[in-house]
């Protein structure tokens, strides 16, 4: 299901609601055939500058659309939609499919396995039409897995991605953030009682 947006971008601050792209672990956004090593990257920015790829893009190798994009985040977040900017001529992608919380990810994996959602893709050059998610199903996300598996253009066209906004809100710090922080504040043992004497431990968070 894809919509434009209800409103005004010139009166209401659309960035806000696309800010999670502040909640991406950037230094491990990982994405599976990009011609150019690291370039993924690039497709996450400020709502704003979502028509600006002067930055650089995501393609895919030549001759093979077929892309699949690894989105961690610092923080569990609700994920309530997605935009694309693609690139023109055909580059676009079509198609995408979304897993949540499964790292390693394949082509093979992707194509076996049953997708959270899919969408049909239109092409969004100007970075107005966002998909929504079915919302119950895209709770607590502590990572996001876009596979992108055809294109406009066909099998002898790469496909290009310019930019993906992904609107939601951050819900917590992830458990093993919440672990490593109560572990250091943990006083040394050989100034106190250990927690096999005091009955202590970890506390669960939720």
């Amino acid at each position: 299901m894809s919509c434009l947006h209800d409103h005004s971008c010139e009166e209401h601050d659309c960035s806000t609601d696309w800010s999670l792209y502040k909640h991406i672990d950037l230094s491990k956004v990982s994405a599976l055939n990009e011609a150019v090593s690291g370039s993924v990257e690039s497709v996450f920015k400020d709502w704003e500058q979502r028509l600006n790829s002067s930055e650089g893009y995501l393609e895919s190798n030549e001759d093979d659309p077929e892309l699949i994009v690894f989105i961690p985040f610092t923080s569990d977040v609700k994920l309530k939609s997605i935009s694309i900017v693609g690139g023109a001529d055909g580059t676009s992608p079509a198609k995408m499919r979304a897993f949540i919380n499964r790292e390693g990810i394949d082509f093979s994996d992707a194509q076996n396995m049953q997708a959270v959602q899919e969408w049909d893709l239109a092409e969004n050059l100007q970075g107005v039409l966002e998909y929504q998610t079915r919302y119950s199903r895209f709770q607590s996300v502590g990572n996001l897995t876009l596979h992108f598996p055809v294109n406009f253009g066909g099998d002898a066209s790469t496909t290009q991605i310019h930019y993906i906004g992904l609107k939601g809100e951050a819900t917590q710090l992830k458990r093993d953030v919440v672990a490593t922080i109560v572990y250091e504040i943990t006083p040394n043992p050989s100034d106190h009682k250990t927690r096999a004497e005091t009955g202590g431990g970890l506390s669960h968070v939720e």
